[in-house]
């Protein structure tokens, strides 16, 4: 059944049901232009909030204060001109604010962290996308992140064309105005490194219903936090 609710509800009087962690989860989203990663990230972020888990939801570039500033810079710059390289350090930097503010603090709390992009997007974008050294991009990704690497990323797949008619529906940004050759470079890289690494890199064909997507996700994501719950919980 779609969208289910796996915790049990508390009885009248009864506090809510906690759902205990080992361990911090951290969880990220990726895709391509139009995907609907932020859309399916949220859903994902409220149904695990209901569940009894406790969960912090942030977005790359963005959630900081610093981060929400390159993120404007970056998406909606007109008339400012802004090579590859430069374009990674201002991804790199917003990512080490949020890793910090935000990322590395969730996870010693042992909580479950959603994530709408991080250095994947990276590397598939400046690197596959922007033809940028991936060697440079893999010891910058590594400085930034603090080590810190996903327990979990969900890569929404979509045909190019597909995605960027949805996103352009909601205004064009500075990255989706790229040239369809970028977009599917694009494309081509996050499939590469869902090959490369099978084990936490899992994608899911996005569907008409953003209902069965979800539940796609709900499953793989529920299969994975299992390992990371206490026993004797729900």
């Amino acid at each position: 059944m779609l969208f289910r609710i796996i915790s049990r509800k508390a009885a009248p009087g009864r506090p809510k049901i906690i759902m205990h962690m080992k361990k911090g989860v951290f969880i990220t989203f990726e895709g391509t232009e139009g995907c609907g990663k932020s859309t399916q990230s949220k859903l994902l972020y409220d149904y695990l909030k209901r569940a009894g888990y406790g969960c912090v939801y942030t977005r790359e570039p963005g959630g900081t204060g610093l981060g929400e500033k390159i993120r404007e810079t970056l998406l909606h710059s007109k008339n400012i001109e802004i090579s590859d390289l430069a374009e990674l350090f201002l991804f790199e930097a917003a990512r080490a604010q949020v890793v910090r503010e935000i990322i590395s603090p969730a996870l010693k709390d042992k909580k479950i962290i959603v994530c709408d992009r991080f250095y994947d997007a990276t590397t598939a974008y400046q690197g596959c996308g922007g033809k940028v050294s991936l060697k440079t991009i893999r010891a910058l990704n590594d400085i930034a992140s603090g080590g810190i690497k996903p327990d979990l990323t969900i890569l929404l797949d979509v045909d190019i064309n597909t995605g960027l008619r949805r996103a352009k529906k909601k205004g064009s940004d500075r990255m989706e105005a790229k040239k369809l050759a970028y977009h599917k470079r694009v494309r081509a890289g996050y499939l590469a490194l869902a090959k490369k690494e099978p084990n936490r890199i899992k994608v899911v064909k996005v569907e008409e219903d953003i209902a069965i997507t979800q539940d796609k996700i709900r499953k793989i994501v529920l299969k994975t936090i299992c390992h990371f719950r206490v026993s004797g919980n729900p």
